[in-house]
């Protein structure tokens, strides 16, 4: 398919995160400065946690003439088969967000990161930082789902570090002195949980993966695609250009959906903004009218 021929007719942004995970704007906002900027079609992706996109749900007069699939950032345990540093990121589009199997998977994944943010706190106490869980909890928006950025925020507030980069690449970031990971679902727990939802589960920005070459992909692909995985986002600002244009063939050759959007998070990370996330950022409409059309599928099949 030539996305490139559905830039007339307008742009989209799957890819967004709010206050209901590490973003800095509320659920309820993100609507309006999605007509702003112009945007034709969103999806709320709150890393392990869909009550964002409950709110918008239950608001939808707020969205006007934007189109809106339900969506959430699952954090997975990267494959045995494929051994990299960090998260899998299993993102999710179009699914029940009353199905019981992926609300009860997500509300562990939030006490686990719940869980996480003391040893974080007491960690930074023995480097000789003066602050608690409590200033955390009292400088964030949102209380429900607190995690490292929230408390990179207060270090750059009581002058600790000078931003929220440095917060992460001194004492936060995976390998540092403050880290602690977190337990994660499997990759394919993600994808199946996904999919009995009635969800299409999608790859988040491969080109973020510690690989060393273009060939992993091809490799990841050909074991995740008999998974279950159903798509691969292929624009974000993550992404070199050589890295899209390798990502659309990887696309057509495993017949995977294509997705995209900014990985917006609001003040969290104010260089990327919504629906153009660097500045060159064009997701094209015709990728949400195929989401739709495999979204409306299913829901087709389930029926009958």
């Amino acid at each position: 398919m030539d996305y490139k021929s559905g830039y007339n007719f307008g742009r989209i942004d799957l890819h967004i995160h709010s206050t209901a995970s590490d973003g800095s704007i509320d659920p309820l906002e993100i609507p309006c400065l999605a007509q702003k900027a112009g945007l034709k079609a969103i999806a709320l992706t709150d890393h392990d946690s869909i009550d964002g996109t409950k709110k918008i749900l239950t608001h939808r007069h707020l969205l006007g003439p934007v189109k809106f699939l339900t969506g959430v950032e699952i954090s997975a345990a990267p494959p045995d088969f494929f051994s990299v540093p960090g998260s899998f990121h299993v993102l999710g589009y179009g699914f029940n967000v009353d199905h019981p199997d992926l609300n009860q998977a997500l509300l562990q994944q939030q006490i686990a990161r719940k869980n996480r943010n003391p040893g974080i706190i007491s960690r930074l106490n023995e480097l000789g930082f003066d602050m608690s869980l409590e200033e955390v909890i009292s400088a964030s928006e949102e209380k429900a789902q607190i995690g490292r950025p929230h408390i990179a925020r207060v270090m750059v507030k009581k002058g600790f570090v000078d931003a929220i980069d440095d917060a992460f690449d001194l004492y936060l970031g995976k390998g540092k002195s403050a880290y602690i990971d977190k337990p994660r679902v499997e990759t394919v727990q993600a994808i199946k949980l996904i999919r009995s939802a009635g969800g299409l589960p999608i790859l988040a920005h491969p080109g973020l993966l510690d690989v060393r070459d273009f060939n992993a992909y091809e490799y990841l692909l050909g074991e995740l695609v008999p998974m279950g995985l159903m798509g691969i986002e292929v624009y974000s600002p993550n992404h070199s250009v050589e890295e899209t244009d390798y990502f659309v063939e990887l696309a057509e050759k495993f017949d995977l959906l294509v997705t995209g959007g900014s990985d917006f998070h609001g003040a969290i990370n104010p260089e990327i903004q919504l629906g153009t996330g660097n500045g060159d950022l064009c997701v094209p409409y015709v990728i949400y009218e195929r989401l739709n059309h495999e979204i409306n599928q299913i829901k087709s099949a389930a029926c009958s």
